[in-house]
């Protein structure tokens, strides 16, 4: 790479213009998606001057958009150590520690970039992120309005339009994200966000994101955004077919982006019921925390996405003495801390098989200790993270008082619902029909094996049941969780507070069962997924009464 200045040997002579060229093209190339140029500058202005804060700063973006948390922390970590006045650094290391799940670090960042002040919009929306991501909706759309505030431009719309719709004012949202869109038109998330809002009544969007497809469809993940709009808009235009062809479209261009490895899963979910054997539960020793960390303040939830994960939450924490702490990466992180784990994303077979000497009591002790700026001032709180339930026999065992939900659902319905959504940043699965039918099959095997082990101890709760005899479901939740019933928790949909979910707009209704069974809409395109799952439609068919009504 020609770098403008002299070359001696390997390493690189750059005058101070030179380093102000190369970094302007750095950013040039981050914003343009050429990430490989942009690392290959930061490394050869870090050769010549190590100290130069601006590539520092410039490196720790590239690892956040990478997802390399590790990389983004260790650059800010630089760019603060070498001008403890850098506002920009600490906002963005709170938010590298955020998703790192150090909560109490993110906090204490994010502290020193508020007493340093700030009236640049792109630091306060920063911090608004921040704010988000630690469940304080309310702040967040603070920050996110004075960025809006000192902006020239309608460009924090969208992040305002995030909180308001977490925070349940979905006109306010719309307003903003019209506001957006007609300052930028081309932003797939915008018309991605405003399809997911409300059920539409006409087809003017659908037209109008269609034509923004052909132009911007050769991008994966413009495709991805805007065909899952247009196959939810599709859907509330009662057109199957054609939501369906969008969310495959959508679903493919996803999966090109997503690095998913069905054989190291294949291999964790078939070692971990040999690693976790009934003798394992029965024979931990006192030297191995086996009384576990006494706290019975947590109340865990677990299963697939999709499947009322965040309904059952609703419902518990409509009552007084229990709090929404969102979903925690928690659990996964006090093992991989404990284990030495550094890998992204779930504990996999390596931590997990380290996993099964680990002084329990020390264990349920560390989840505790580093979910308490999360867990609210109430008696109990909810830990929503579905993907908990790779560690079921960890968690009971560590926290002999806590409570642990697991939630069903129909496999097909749990299936299709997933396919139909675009996550953020998990459940890579999910994009293709028969990864995620095999995917959901060793899911049910793995906690066929738990449902043994753990017994009592854990609660399963349907779905279908839950919809269809709301207040009986709740009631037996409730008493299971040893608490006196209050009449809120089946008026759980009248709550004001945030959700920070893919479902925050639909579990503001009241339950209903029109997602019951919604698979059959879509039978005929979901062979694979259907074949996959081994489903006997017609057997469920004659269970459930069910006539295919779809005209001709």
């Amino acid at each position: 790479m020609q770098t403008g200045g002299k070359m001696t040997g390997k390493t690189p002579t750059l005058s101070r213009s030179d380093i102000g060229r190369l970094l302007n093209r750095g950013y040039s190339a981050f914003r343009q998606g050429a990430y490989n140029e942009t690392a290959a500058v930061c490394k050869t202005i870090l050769q010549a001057y190590p100290k130069t804060k601006e590539a520092h700063f410039l490196m720790g973006l590239l690892g956040l958009e990478k997802r390399q948390f590790g990389i983004a922390r260790d650059a800010f970590k630089n760019v603060v150590v070498l001008d403890e006045t850098h506002t920009p650094a600490w906002a963005q290391l709170a938010r590298v520690f955020v998703n790192l799940g150090q909560y109490s670090n993110a906090n204490k960042a994010l502290d020193r970039a508020i007493k340093l002040g700030t009236d640049d919009p792109l630091v306060e929306d920063v911090i608004g992120t921040v704010y988000s991501l630690l469940g304080d909706q309310t702040k967040a759309l603070e920050w996110y309005d004075r960025a809006n505030a000192h902006s020239p431009t309608s460009m924090f719309e969208l992040s305002r339009a995030k909180s308001l719709t977490f925070l349940g004012r979905i006109q306010e949202a719309r307003t903003a994200l019209t506001r957006f869109l007609e300052a930028y038109p081309d932003v797939s998330q915008g018309h991605w966000m405003l399809a997911r809002l409300e059920k539409v009544t006409d087809d003017t969007h659908v037209a109008e994101m269609e034509e923004l497809l052909k132009k911007l469809g050769n991008n994966d993940h413009h495709q991805a955004m805007l065909s899952y709009a247009l196959g939810k808009e599709y859907e509330d235009l009662s057109q199957p077919d054609k939501a369906f062809e969008a969310y495959s479209r959508g679903a493919a261009a996803r999966r090109r982006e997503v690095p998913y490895n069905e054989q190291s899963e294949d291999a964790l979910y078939k070692s971990l019921p040999q690693l976790y054997s009934r003798d394992w539960y029965d024979n931990q020793t006192e030297e191995e925390g086996g009384q576990g960390f006494d706290d019975r303040s947590p109340i865990f939830i677990i299963g697939q996405p999709r499947t009322g994960t965040t309904l059952v939450e609703r419902i518990i924490t409509a009552h007084s003495e229990v709090h929404s702490a969102g979903e925690l990466q928690q659990f996964g992180m006090a093992i991989k801390r404990m284990t030495g784990i550094t890998t992204p994303g779930p504990v996999g077979l390596e931590g997990m098989t380290s996993a099964v000497s680990l002084n329990l009591e020390t264990l349920g002790k560390l989840y505790i200790e580093t979910s308490q700026m999360m867990r609210g001032q109430e008696p109990h709180f909810v830990d929503k993270m579905p993907i908990n339930y790779l560690y079921a026999p960890l968690i009971a065992k560590s926290l002999p008082n806590a409570k642990i939900i697991h939630i069903t659902r129909d496999p097909a319905d749990s299936c299709f619902a997933s396919f139909k959504q675009l996550f953020a940043d998990a459940y890579f699965h999910s994009y293709d029909q028969e990864e995620m039918a095999r995917h959901h099959l060793r899911y049910r095997e793995l906690m066929k094996h738990w449902r043994a082990l753990l017994g009592d101890r854990m609660l399963e709760v349907s779905y279908e049941d839950v919809v269809s005899d709301l207040e009986g479901q709740a009631r037996r939740i409730i008493n299971y969780l040893d608490l006196d019933w209050q009449d809120a928790c089946a008026k759980f949909h009248k709550q004001t507070g945030a959700v920070t979910t893919a479902s925050a707009v639909q579990v503001r209704e009241k339950a209903h069962t029109r997602s019951v069974g919604l698979w059959r809409q879509y039978q005929e395109h979901l062979g694979p997924m259907l074949r996959a799952l081994k489903y006997n439609v017609e057997e469920k068919e004659q269970q459930s009464g069910y006539k295919n009504q779809k005209s001709e």
